[in-house]
């Protein structure tokens, strides 16, 4: 396990030399992040995050080879406490679904600031799931008009109910709320409300949160506009 005192150690993958040195001496120059290693295309991810263990591995798409879309399926398989995010050029790209549902943690868009690239790299790392604006808007709209992540599992009757507790945290986190913000809008620590999240997706046999806030769109379990 890592020590939780050290740096968070980032596998870079991108096809890109110039892209992956321009990320790598960013991410470098900031404290408590390091990059460990990088890949230039999916399948030497796969053998990099066996050979050094990252905590997140920041995933480029389209690669040659192996796609990144394929390799994070199969880090997920591998190496399940590894943290994979996404990186596209697009929030059209049509991976998106594909990405989240194989077991990445994030879905960025290259345009976010290096600033907000840190931030979202730490916010895995508390185990919630960093979406660029665009692409969460895409995501839940998408579901709200009847898409689906097709491997996502659907409740299941013998499913033990959600608690009223864990249903209000897991709508804040459908409204992209972050655990801090949760803690203090219900007057509970922020251990408290990973103990919720945690529990939640074990009764509903999902992945992340971001598989947590597509149940509850597509439930119609969101709070109301004028819920606060």
């Amino acid at each position: 396990m890592t020590d939780p005192t050290g740096p968070i150690r980032i596998l870079l993958v991108d096809d890109t030399a110039l892209f992956r040195t321009a990320i790598g001496e960013l991410i470098n120059g900031e404290s408590g992040l390091e990059v460990v290693g990088e890949a230039e295309n999916g399948l030497e991810a796969v053998e990099k995050t066996r050979a050094l263990t990252p905590d997140v591995v920041v995933m480029d798409i389209d690669m040659p080879v192996m796609d990144g879309v394929q390799a994070t399926r199969l880090i997920a398989e591998q190496a399940p406490n590894v943290r994979v995010v996404m990186l596209t050029v697009s929030e059209l790209d049509d991976h998106l679904f594909d990405a989240i549902r194989f077991g990445a943690q994030g879905y960025l868009l290259k345009n976010l600031r290096p600033a907000e690239l840190f931030a979202f790299v730490r916010a895995v790392m508390r185990d919630e799931s960093p979406l660029s604006p665009a692409i969460a808007k895409r995501l839940l709209g998408q579901i709200r008009d009847g898409a689906s992540l097709t491997s996502m599992p659907a409740p299941q009757p013998e499913r033990p109910a959600l608690t009223r507790r864990e249903l209000e945290v897991l709508q804040l986190v459908a409204d992209g709320i972050s655990n801090k913000e949760i803690a203090t809008r219900l007057f509970i620590t922020e251990g408290t409300v990973k103990n919720h999240i945690h529990n939640a997706l074990e009764k509903l046999q999902l992945e992340n949160r971001t598989q947590a806030a597509a149940y509850i769109v597509r439930q119609g379990l969101g709070r109301s506009p004028d819920s606060g």
